[in-house]
């Protein structure tokens, strides 16, 4: 049989968290079409995978790269780092359905400028993304602050029950269009007043389509076990999974305490689908957020309107600077970003092995001098953690990054090297995989990443993105 393209001799890492097998894979007509011993299989191009891994294509499950896959469908900081698959619309932030009226809230703004939110539906955002044909595949959640946004004249107060009956028909329409489900960003000002009662109205609408419940909890500070209450509750009040985005325990005070956090996970995936994601790095990155800027921790702000000069430099510089208490420096820069070293080695170590959690970047892609997870994250788990740390396998490594994530999303035929499968695919070296972005120089593309191969074509390759892109539009469930 002719095949398009046979990967010969590779270990290959299925997804599924089995153990490496030494195989050949054929590819035709954008899926896997044969796994084993092809010595005899003929094929247009022929691909020496000899000491080389090939896996399943990686899916980042916590992006922030609405507008960006529309307007920068190269989308290098990912294929760069072997994710073929981005999960859009965190932290109750989408860029659709929206058309704003003036600029972007809290941390909407993290996604773009006004005129950026442009999709009044959902369907119209799924339509303009497979008009631009990103490189990578794209799926997405509908935000909780964007509805709000859509719908209320004041974010800081909670919903009226006709509001969130207009939200409620909004977030239907986005289901039926092919939405994942709803995300929710309570920790920021602009969500925080809303009582658990408006999510869990919401959260209502997923379970007659099968979606999914994901949310930036109210706070991963002191009181994190009441806002994992909250979020758990949400879930079984709707009957729907929960995903507890980017785990952690933030703050000094709080270092240590994720024995405890994933005591109480444990406890709830007992009676409950539960899961969670987390990114593999010590510090976050968000907008400069007042609630946490404190003297415990080194603050990096990577942008600021008030004060662009100031970017790229400490927040206790730009105080001395400034001649203000840092509070003060703080609220002088405002609206700006911040990345916050503000967690502790060993509890990121913990959750990353943790049993139930993903791996998702959330990378910011608008950010001038983003945090290294944009690039790096994925080479990180495999390089760092992995190869070196040695905190799990490899093929547990890549399970956490894949075929666990797929499911967990209803990604059909992804995230798996399987017969029948959609041939999302990375080969990389699993010797020198490594990222190569870090704090002082993020921009960096990862090493040890041979080729990326998306819906069946070689789509970056030598460092380079193919100029024919070939990712699609996920639509919830859709083979």
């Amino acid at each position: 049989m002719q095949f398009e393209t046979v990967f010969r001799q590779v270990s290959l890492i299925d997804g599924t968290g089995a153990a490496a097998v030494k195989a050949d894979v054929a590819v035709l007509n954008g899926r896997i079409a044969a796994i084993g011993h092809l010595a005899e299989a003929e094929a247009a191009q022929i691909i020496d995978g000899q000491h080389l891994v090939l896996a399943p294509g990686f899916i980042d499950v916590h992006t922030h790269d609405d507008t960006n896959v529309i307007r920068f469908p190269e989308c290098l900081p990912k294929i760069s780092q072997g994710v073929t698959t981005v999960i859009v619309g965190n932290c109750g932030i989408s860029a659709s359905p929206a058309v704003l009226a003036g600029d972007p809230p809290d941390p909407m703004n993290l996604l773009g400028k006004q005129w950026d939110f442009k999709y009044p539906t959902f369907a119209t955002y799924a339509d303009a993304v497979r008009d631009a044909q990103p490189a990578v595949n794209v799926a997405a959640l509908v935000g909780h602050t964007t509805l709000r946004n859509n719908v209320m004249d004041d974010l800081y107060r909670p919903a009226t029950s006709q509001e969130i009956a207009t939200m409620k028909a909004q977030l239907s329409q986005a289901m039926a269009e092919g939405a994942l489900g709803l995300s929710s960003g309570l920790a920021y000002a602009s969500a925080k007043q809303a009582p658990t009662e408006e999510v869990m109205a919401l959260a209502e609408e997923l379970a007659a389509f099968n979606g999914i419940y994901t949310t930036h909890m109210r706070t991963e500070f002191e009181q994190i076990l009441d806002a994992m209450d909250e979020a758990f509750r949400t879930g079984k009040h709707a009957k729907v999974p929960v995903v507890i985005s980017h785990l952690k325990c933030a703050g000094a005070g709080n270092w240590g305490r994720t024995v405890e956090v994933l005591d109480k996970m444990e406890s709830a995936a007992a009676h409950q689908d539960v899961a969670c994601d987390c990114y593999p790095y010590s510090a976050s990155s968000s907008t400069l957020d007042l609630n946490q800027v404190t003297e415990a921790i080194d603050i990096f702000i990577t942008w600021s309107e008030a004060h662009p000069e100031q970017a790229g430099k400490m927040l206790k510089d730009i105080a001395k600077e400034m001649s203000l208490p840092l509070m003060d420096a703080a609220r002088a820069l405002q609206p700006a970003g911040a990345v916050y070293h503000c967690m502790d080695e060993a509890d990121v170590e913990r959750v990353l092995k943790y049993r139930l959690t993903m791996v998702g970047s959330d990378g910011l892609p608008n950010d001038p001098h983003p945090h290294p997870r944009l690039w790096g994250a994925f080479p990180r788990v495999l390089g760092y953690y992995s190869r070196e740390r040695k905190l799990f396998s490899l093929e547990q490594a890549v399970h956490k990054m894949t075929g666990m994530s797929a499911k967990r999303f209803g990604l059909k035929d992804r995230g798996v090297i399987a017969e029948g499968a959609h041939a999302d695919l990375v080969l990389f070296d699993p010797k020198t995989i490594r990222d190569a972005a870090t704090f002082q120089d993020p921009v960096c593309a990862a090493e040890g990443i041979v080729l990326v191969m998306v819906n069946g074509q070689i789509s970056y390759q030598a460092g380079r993105v193919s100029p024919e892109r070939h990712g699609r539009f996920l639509a919830r469930h859709q083979s």
